[in-house]
């Protein structure tokens, strides 16, 4: 990208320079001869370079070359001190101004960059200083809420106007040119207008406050279950008059048909519990034997309110019965028949 040259004359609060900075190529384009025949009154030679650049440096460098780049529609005064009235044209008239933005041409390149530089007039300046001083930022202060370095905030945002409009330069095409008049004065064409407007509204900024503080909410971090603070969020045990009443259990029915249910539930104490050792006598091999089938285990009996009565194996039956123990004295022999009439 080429390097944009600009004069001295170009920087900030800087004076009008005495002469333009004027730049052109090996070859001068016919509509810039044209134009400046157009504009001169009286007829000099334009057969060479030089001849166009010479005229053409004079001609803008002359005091009377100001240019109006456009024209803004501003306030005369505060929001809050215009006249209301029922008629627009006379709220126009008499709340806003018209404010020429005029300039004047401090650099041509027709070689890198084929621009136009423009720099606004020093009237044009303190026009919008003034402006900015006592009607945008009046309004500013109005339409914000106040902080305690709102009057600091609003004096920096002035300052960083002023130097704004005193840098800002105005760039564009160089076919600009073709709306040159008499005396080096001139308007831009093709909607050029339209551009300025748009950049120099940009430079008046709004007030802006600062951001509201986040405040840091400090939440108390969630007790542990054994926490005497919290201990009413945790279930309590179920106390004893909360449980179900206890279920009476189901009569275990006895496999063996010999044994009579009265003899199981005269008695809950096992009947060998008084006899030694040696006087049972134990079968060989021992007889297979099947726990007795119940549905009690089915059934969900948190509380059983008397023990399941304990039933005598067949072996232990033998010395009250008065019969030796053995494998067919029992009885067991017709287990067969049994089963059948069952």
């Amino acid at each position: 990208m080429p390097v944009q040259l600009l004069p001295a004359s170009a920087a900030a609060f800087a004076p009008r320079a005495s002469s333009v900075n004027v730049v052109l190529g090996s070859k001068v384009e016919p509509w810039l001869t044209q134009t400046l025949k157009r504009i001169n009154r009286i007829k000099r030679p334009l057969n060479s370079v030089p001849q166009h650049q010479r005229c053409l440096t004079e001609t803008l460098s002359s005091p009377n070359a100001i240019w109006t780049l456009a024209s803004l529609m501003l306030a005369k005064a505060p929001d809050s001190e215009l006249r209301k009235d029922s008629n627009p044209l006379i709220e126009a008239i008499f709340n806003y101004q018209l404010v020429h933005l005029e300039a004047y041409i401090v650099h041509v390149d027709m070689v890198l960059r084929n621009e136009v530089a423009y720099k606004l007039t020093p009237d044009t300046i303190e026009a919008l200083i003034e402006y900015h001083k006592d009607i945008h930022c009046v309004n500013a202060k109005v339409n914000t809420y106040d902080w305690s370095e709102k009057e600091q905030q609003c004096k920096k945002l002035h300052e960083d106007f002023i130097q704004a409009v005193n840098k800002f330069v105005f760039r564009t095409h160089v076919s600009a040119l073709e709306g040159l008049e008499e005396d080096g004065a001139g308007e831009l064409l093709s909607g050029k207008s339209e551009e300025v407007k748009t950049s120099v509204m940009a430079l008046i900024k709004p007030l802006l406050p600062p951001p509201p503080r986040i405040v840091d909410v400090v939440r108390q971090p969630p007790l542990l279950p054994s926490s005497p603070a919290n201990a009413s969020m945790w279930s309590q045990p179920p106390t004893p008059s909360s449980l179900p009443a206890p279920v009476e259990s189901w009569r275990v029915l006895p496999s063996s048909p010999s044994v009579t249910s009265s003899s199981a539930d005269s008695s809950n104490t096992p009947i060998w519990a008084a006899m030694s050792m040696s006087e049972v006598q134990i079968p060989s091999p021992p007889p297979a034997y099947s726990q007795p089938y119940s549905t009690a285990s089915l059934f969900y009996s948190p509380m059983v309110s008397s023990p399941i009565p304990h039933l005598p194996l067949p072996s232990m039956l033998a010395p009250q019965c008065g019969v030796s123990v053995g494998y067919n004295s029992f009885g067991w022999d017709r287990y067969q028949e049994y089963q059948s009439t069952m």
